[in-house]
């Protein structure tokens, strides 16, 4: 039998579970796939949407988080054993990148119980192909960021409005009547409303202490960097917080924060996963992965207020907001008159007397402008693009 230890530790973290908030990807996840993979930074709700399933899918279910001191005296692969036998059928575990040999343990378990259903959580470095064992034939992999602002305006606000595709957005489809003001609304989001803990005392601390857990802890752990490399980690981000958003010149980003240029690009790729830092390329080969960096940006607006404070810049918040958001769903990329570039427009980022100059010489130009409610034409209001997920 499952030891009742880790069923009560189940019961216990799911009381106060929203039943009736579920982030967007919650129910693009397949019930038919017998093995999923859910990454993402800390704090976005990735083990809130454990418990969700494991609501949905009832009593032959089980949560582990594999950080519990459980797991310093029993295996994963006992536990599975266990649970089956016992009839359990779906088996929900959480921080795998915590647990030693996690990919080696989690294939084994996929190849001898092929009636157990597998979700599991993980930290954004995580990369299924590096492990001891290699699962990308096995696990469907998704990976979850914080909160759109439509998602913001339904969980702490309880507006419910329709996902609205670029499309839309574009034909002023846009329409939020419970809310006659939107705009106060929106700049409350831009500074505290990305994360789902937004609410909870003490969201600025945490805020930090995620920034700090996730580059002295969760970067270092998974990529084996020395003590050392993690405190040129973190000051890289501390250089990166003042500068983005920062075109960046290799070599005089290295030599600032003391590390070689070699490494650097490295550690950009890895601040990228781990969800502090935002990497616009450009287009080479129509393949944005693959494309030179043109600008890099802090991840999300809710950073930037709690790295900057009082020295926020709005141009950067803007320009950090639509390239976070438009992310999820479409491919950002560097436009070379402008500032995005998605599919066949062309968008320029600015407050409400931004003007049409920089976008003359655009096909499919679109200004987009902080602080206004409404647009016509062209000119589309920033905070229309936060609906998009």
């Amino acid at each position: 039998m499952v030891d009742n230890y880790l069923y009560e530790v189940m019961r216990q973290r799911m009381r106060n579970v929203p039943d009736g908030f579920f982030r967007y990807i919650y129910h693009e996840l397949p019930d038919e796939a017998r093995m999923l993979g859910l990454t993402g930074p800390r704090g976005v709700g990735k083990s809130t949407l454990l418990f969700q399933k494991i609501k949905e899918y009832g009593a032959d279910s089980l949560y582990v988080d594999v950080d519990d001191i459980y797991f310093s005296t029993h295996r994963l692969v006992e536990l599975a054993d266990v649970f089956v036998k016992s009839g359990g059928k779906f088996l929900a575990i959480d921080e795998v990148h915590k647990y030693e040999g996690w990919s080696r343990e989690l294939k084994q378990i996929y190849d001898n119980y092929p009636k157990l259903r597998i979700i599991f959580t993980g930290s954004s470095v995580l990369d299924i192909k590096r492990g001891e064992s290699d699962l990308s034939r096995r696990a469907l992999m998704y990976h979850m960021q914080g909160l759109s602002f439509r998602e913001y305006l339904e969980l702490f606000h309880n507006v419910r409005t329709p996902v609205v595709t670029l499309a839309g957005i574009l034909g002023h489809e846009v329409e939020l009547p419970e809310v006659e003001h939107p705009l106060p609304l929106f700049g409350e989001y831009l500074r505290k409303g990305y994360f789902p803990f937004s609410s909870e005392p003490g969201f600025g601390l945490r805020l930090n202490q995620i920034i700090n857990q996730t580059v002295e802890t969760d970067i270092p752990l998974y990529a084996g960097m020395t003590a050392s490399t993690a405190r040129k980690l973190k000051q890289l981000m501390g250089v990166l917080s003042r500068l983005a958003p920062y075109k960046p010149s290799i070599e005089n980003l290295a030599q600032e924060v003391g590390v070689s240029k070699n490494n650097l690009p490295e550690y950009l790729v890895m601040l990228e996963k781990a969800g502090m830092i935002s990497l616009l390329r450009d287009d080479t080969s129509g393949l944005r992965v693959l494309g030179k960096i043109e600008k890099l940006y802090i991840d999300n607006t809710n950073f930037i207020y709690a790295m900057a404070g009082t020295d926020t810049n709005i141009g950067n918040v803007r320009e950090t907001f639509f390239l976070n958001q438009m992310r999820v769903r479409y491919d950002v990329m560097a436009s070379r008159i402008s500032d995005f570039r998605i599919e066949d427009y062309t968008f320029e980022v600015g407050g409400r007397n931004k003007g049409f100059r920089q976008l003359k010489d655009a096909e499919k130009g679109i200004v987009v402008k902080d602080d206004i409610e409404f647009g016509s034409g062209v000119t589309v209001p920033l905070w229309h693009f936060g609906l998009t997920y």
